[in-house]
């Protein structure tokens, strides 16, 4: 893979692009630095996403152009628990607290409705 300093005026927009986030896709990036407590390491666990794209055009008598853009989400997941010659991994799960929250929303809105109901009935 090339260094930045070794790309040409020759290499194309999205050849640069994807050489750049080749640069950044280390597993410094995906497993992120050990940190050891009390005879435990623990190495966070992150999910990346990767993406690039550009193109480019000409007109015989307006010029050309060329364009792109490259983006990345790291999202952490997890992370892997060393402890007594032993490793797993530990996902990290989402909140519970915005589904509680909605269904106790939707058990207020049926009750508020449970008496409209059975008087419909009769």
């Amino acid at each position: 893979m090339q260094t930045p300093s070794a790309l040409t005026p020759s290499s194309t927009l999205v050849e640069r692009l994807a050489q750049q986030l080749g640069l950044s896709a280390t597993a410094q990036t995906i497993y992120g630095t050990p940190v050891e407590r009390d005879g435990i390491t623990v190495i966070p666990v992150a999910r990346s996403i990767y993406g690039f794209g550009g193109g480019g055009g000409s007109k015989n008598n307006e010029g050309e152009g060329s364009g792109g853009g490259a983006g990345v989400a790291l999202t952490p997941i997890g992370y892997i628990e060393i402890a007594n010659g032993k490793s797993r991994f530990r996902p990290i799960r989402g909140s519970v607290v915005p589904l509680v929250a909605v269904s106790g929303l939707v058990a207020l809105l049926l009750l508020r409705n449970v008496p409209k109901l059975l008087r419909r009935n009769r």
